[in-house]
């Protein structure tokens, strides 16, 4: 298990615990320090520590837990997150009864009331919001195919990451479990909602809920993500459905709704998210060929038709007016 941290502190100790009270005890947990300053402070012998000399990104992090190990699953928490103690017994039981499938998505909560993620969803732009976010946890209490997992509390299978790779370090932070669960699924896997792996999360604990920093990475990965992995006809539709976002992203500083509209209410102008955008379109530019080299290798390996992709993005998607209210 993968439990990447920057804060150590607190949190982490509180995931730590969680951990220790599983009823599933065949595992061992790998805390990766991207702090830097080797602050993470282990305490239990099930526990091992890896010390980066810098903040590697998620996704490098926990490309070096699933290289640690030779397990058969690879579950990811964030630092943030508390787990039920039935949590990992109930995502290894799903994958043990679901051969097909190569990701699990847990029920992660906010609270007892509201729902984080059930999954994801996918918009026409490549934006990726959390399934259920805010709703009632009852409402998604059942089973079910879903997109793929958030990364802040998911499994994925071994067989299937030695297939399709690991996670793309070079997203660094953030839409690198969308990114992987594309790739997945182009292979011809499927992923399980596991209504049962109960997650409590402090969201965006690590990175702030409206940050310079998350707003830069969530645009330039959504469009590292869309050139690797939508089909061509999604593809030439993605710029419309980007501008549509942002018109109604304008429209929400006016409605008090929505991340720009926090983003304004943590004190930053709202003129920083243009030239953010702009600063992502520049760096995807750049990262264009390596991009296309990867989108090739994509199409070479994949499992389904386009067309069978596109009703897979048809059915587990969000409206770009929807992701810009939430």
């Amino acid at each position: 298990m993968a439990v990447p941290t920057l804060a150590s502190g607190d949190a982490l100790a509180d995931c730590l615990r969680s951990l220790e009270s599983q009823t599933f005890g065949d595992f061992e947990v790998v805390v990766i320090d991207n702090s830097g300053g080797g602050r993470a402070q282990i305490s239990s012998g099930r526990v091992r520590a890896i010390a980066n000399p810098r903040n590697v990104g998620f996704g490098a992090a926990v490309n070096q837990a699933l290289r640690a190990s030779q397990a058969p699953y690879l579950a990811t928490l964030n630092d943030d997150a508390m787990a039920d103690p039935r949590w990992l017994e109930a995502l290894v039981a799903s994958a043990e009864a679901e051969p097909r499938a190569g990701m699990f998505a847990s029920q992660v909560r906010l609270s007892a009331a509201a729902l984080d993620s059930a999954g994801m969803l996918i918009a026409a732009d490549g934006s990726s919001k959390q399934r259920g976010h805010g709703e009632p946890p009852a409402a998604f209490g059942e089973a079910c195919e879903v997109l793929c997992p958030s990364g802040s509390a998911a499994l994925y299978r071994r067989a299937m990451l030695d297939q399709i790779g690991a996670f793309d370090e070079s997203f660094f932070l953030y839409c690198e479990d969308t990114d992987l669960g594309l790739r997945a699924r182009w292979a011809g896997w499927e992923c399980r909602y596991v209504p049962g792996a109960i997650v409590e999360h402090r969201y965006s604990h690590s990175a702030g809920a409206a940050s310079l920093l998350k707003a830069y990475y969530v645009e330039r990965n959504r469009l590292f993500t869309v050139v690797k992995n939508f089909p061509l006809r999604a593809l030439l539709r993605a710029p419309g459905a980007a501008l549509a976002r942002y018109f109604w992203h304008t429209m929400s500083l006016f409605s008090g709704r929505g991340k720009a509209s926090e983003f304004r209410a943590s004190g930053r102008s709202p003129a920083w998210l243009p030239l953010l955008a702009l600063r992502a379109h520049a760096a995807a530019l750049l990262s264009l060929p390596r991009l296309l080299r990867e989108r090739r290798r994509i199409v070479r390996s994949r499992r389904i038709a386009a067309s069978q992709f596109e009703e897979l993005l048809a059915r587990h998607a969000i409206r770009v007016r929807q992701v810009a209210a939430l």
